[in-house]
């Protein structure tokens, strides 16, 4: 098997093994922001081990490391590694489970993009996991192309509102403390996996084939009622235009009583700050796009970050297409208006290998939708939702680079698409917008 070498971030993932769950039984004092329990991961070594790593904040501190039941001959943590030497070497092949006691008082780690991973609120905690947060809270295989399904069980004071990916299968209070029970099946990357802890209350939003709730301040629910009032609309979009929502257990939209500087989304969830949540309409581009990602994204992820315009591109696109479905700017005009901007911006960006630093730049995600903005238009409405909805299912929960996306879409067209992708995807120099029909 070859193991997936990210060189936008060399030092996160690891090789000789493939996971397949993480279970995490925890405890979290939102007072003294402690974080301690046992991470058991269960995996299948690709070869012969001796020895292997684990990715783990230096903010939490191991104290027991055992695999298939028995102790390895000795652990260390180092350079936000967990190094684990194993009494015996164990073949290619070989079930293995690896149970992991920890922790401390966890922290984000600083990064090209700022704070990523377990996050103080004002009352409370949230995890922003991308791209490489998720060692902060865990110790995992941290590289997208690494899915796995994951079970959680946090404990926490009980005024406090636990949410995490998947089903809440159980809720126990027990001396003044409540035990939140999650799962999520379907494979997910681990900057995908997410917990968010405040005060806040539950209640549905629509249920019109695929469930929505939310999660938020009381406070708030008047403004979020204003706010999200068309989020029912634009998932039946779509789930029109992209297929089928990728998972079985619905949406929840998470609201934290602090402000955010951007959304952020996590496998099943989104989630936004309080500024986002005003009453005054302002964040529905967001709230479009935050949804999109569950396909784009969480459901079909990128095998290495370079191919990032997989997720914003197709997000940033699935905002013009709602704006053009409920009677805002067409996705024509808002191409016409974005291209006329990134003309005045540097010409210096690869959109399919954009670099470290330029990684989440917004002309990443503009030139993502125009270069998809252009394809529809290359290839017609009919043939590129078509694409869209056969991307979504071939490679529903599973990981991808630039090259299947070109492939599939030139089955679309009896035309070659090579030019249009070369300029838009491995070109510097934007290209012009084609005339409108």
């Amino acid at each position: 098997m070859t193991e997936t070498i990210d060189l936008y971030l060399p030092g996160g993932g690891n090789s000789g093994y493939r996971v397949s769950r993480y279970d995490l039984d925890l405890e979290y004092k939102v007072a003294t922001n402690r974080l301690s329990g046992t991470a058991t991961i269960t995996a299948v070594t690709s070869t012969a081990l001796r020895t292997l790593t684990l990715d783990l904040s230096e903010a939490l501190r191991v104290s027991k490391v055992a695999v298939n039941d028995a102790r390895p001959a000795k652990f260390r943590t180092k350079g936000g590694k967990l190094h684990i030497t194993l009494a015996q070497s164990l073949p290619a092949g070989t079930a293995i489970t690896i149970v992991v006691r920890y922790g401390g008082h966890p922290r984000p780690i600083r990064s090209h993009w700022g704070d990523v991973g377990f996050e103080e609120l004002t009352d409370g905690a949230l995890v922003a996991g991308q791209p490489n947060g998720a060692p902060t809270w865990f110790p995992c295989d941290d590289k997208p192309s690494a899915k796995a399904g994951v079970g959680v069980r946090i404990r926490t004071e009980s005024p406090y509102y636990v949410v995490a990916n998947g089903e809440l299968v159980s809720r126990r209070a027990h001396a003044g403390m409540t035990t939140w029970t999650y799962e999520q099946p379907e494979p997910t990357s681990t900057y995908l996996v997410t917990l968010q802890i405040g005060r806040y209350d539950r209640h549905a939003v629509s249920d019109n084939g695929v469930s929505i709730d939310a999660v938020l301040p009381e406070r708030l629910r008047g403004n979020f009622a204003s706010d999200f009032a068309r989020q029912p609309q634009m998932m039946e979009l779509f789930c029109e235009l992209f297929g089928p929502y990728p998972l079985a257990n619905g949406y929840t939209v998470v609201v934290t009583d602090d402000d955010l500087e951007i959304p952020l989304e996590a496998q099943g969830i989104s989630i936004f700050g309080a500024n986002h949540c005003t009453g005054r309409g302002r964040a529905e581009r967001l709230i479009a796009h935050e949804l999109a990602h569950q396909w784009f994204g969480n459901s079909v992820t990128v095998e290495r970050w370079q191919h990032i315009w997989l997720h914003e591109g197709f997000a940033c696109y699935a905002e013009w297409l709602w704006s053009e479905h409920s009677g805002g700017r067409s996705a024509d005009e808002w191409a016409r208006h974005y291209h006329h901007r990134l003309a005045e911006a540097p010409q210096d960006l690869v959109l399919a290998d954009p670099g470290v630093t330029d990684l989440f730049d917004d002309r990443v995600y503009k030139r993502g939708a125009l270069t998809l903005h252009t394809l529809r238009r290359r290839i017609g409405d009919g043939n590129f939702f078509a694409l869209l909805r056969d991307w979504t299912q071939r490679y529903r929960h599973g990981t991808v680079v630039t090259d299947d996306f070109t492939a599939l879409a030139s089955r679309y067209t009896d035309a070659s698409l090579r030019p249009l992708f070369e300029a838009w995807l491995y070109a510097q120099a934007l290209p012009a917008l084609e005339p409108s029909s």
